[in-house]
């Protein structure tokens, strides 16, 4: 092959343009590491829940990062961790089934929390996929901001002894330090494309029902007890626009359901004369009408299916 087949597209004056790269890489770490926020950030719109609360992903949720010579395709998913229940062993294999089929793995470390035996469980299971798959594997110290430069650097130096890496990329996606240089590094170890997999105007390739569901869980999970998030799961039922509307004034009926496991679950969601509902409700239309476009009427409903983190026809029934 001679040294011209090789090289790369030439601009006008000569210079040799980089090629152009598209391809998938996955944000990982244990539980409320900063995922969703990230990719949001990278993303530059809200396409994946975020909560104060770990655990709060449920599916691989793409979000699309195009720049002028690459397109970089983000799947979001839960956090790996030491599974109690059925769902928590169905999310690790969704993690695990993810991390076999991308180009590129960003590893999220929070800066405000020391490595402990959950960063190492991954870091395990990363050395395995860099022996079988060969797959670049990126250190992220998010929530950079919430540190000082000293226990930025002690954190940064506990990476670096943790594992071998491509490289490590402090950042924060809230305030937004050093995002655009993880999406660059990211970017960078993906695969050459002749163009980009999905058009311009794409931000996630996520259902919309699932966007839906997952803004409701997300306004239900917001200041409820620690116990409720891993037993919330939510499925819109019907989207229908309502009839004999003016033409320009649309009205789409949206009908969800909230599941819970027990009883006294359900009182929590539902709070003191339906009060938290009305909140829970107010705050998901506002996230739904921005996501649709348009007005909506939100009917919420919560029932209670017993145990359906264990139960596998109730995992499938939700969705899982």
């Amino acid at each position: 092959m001679s040294e011209n087949d090789t090289a790369g597209p030439r601009s006008a004056d000569g210079a040799e343009e980089p090629p152009y790269r598209a391809g998938f890489a996955c944000l990982i770490g244990r539980p409320n590491a900063g995922k969703s926020t990230l990719t949001n950030a990278l993303v530059g719109e809200k396409v994946a829940i975020t909560s104060s609360k770990p655990q709060t992903t449920r599916h691989t949720i793409r979000g699309i990062v195009n720049a002028p010579t690459s397109q970089l395709v983000l799947v979001d998913t839960p956090g790996l961790h030491k599974p109690r229940t059925l769902l928590g062993e169905r999310l690790n294999d969704l993690v695990r089934e993810t991390l076999l089929n991308v180009d590129v793995v960003g590893f999220c470390l929070p800066s405000d929390q020391r490595i402990g035996p959950g960063d190492q469980f991954i870091a395990r299971e990363l050395v395995e996929l860099r022996q079988a798959r060969r797959t670049p594997v990126i250190a992220l110290a998010t929530k950079s901001d919430k540190v000082d430069r000293q226990r930025l650097a002690e954190h940064l130096i506990a990476i670096d002894q943790l594992g071998e890496w491509a490289e490590i990329v402090p950042c924060s996606a809230t305030r937004g330090d050093q995002v655009d240089i993880v999406g660059q590094v990211l970017a960078k170890h993906l695969p050459t494309s002749p163009g980009p997999l999905y058009p311009d105007d794409v931000l996630t390739d996520e259902p919309m029902t699932v966007m839906i569901a997952e803004l409701v869980r997300e306004a239900a999970l917001e200041g409820v007890r620690d116990e409720l998030p891993h037993s919330l799961a939510v499925v819109v039922e019907e989207m229908v626009p309502r009839e004999d509307r003016p033409a320009g004034k649309p009205l789409m009926d949206v009908r969800v359901n909230v599941f819970v496991e027990r009883s006294s679950q359900k009182a929590i969601v539902i709070g003191r004369g339906g009060s938290r509902l009305r909140e829970v409700g107010a705050t998901a239309r506002e996230g739904i009408e921005k996501l649709l476009g348009q007005r909506i009427h939100l009917d919420l409903h919560v029932k209670v299916a017993k145990d359906w983190q264990r139960d596998p026809k109730q995992l499938q029934r939700l969705g899982f």
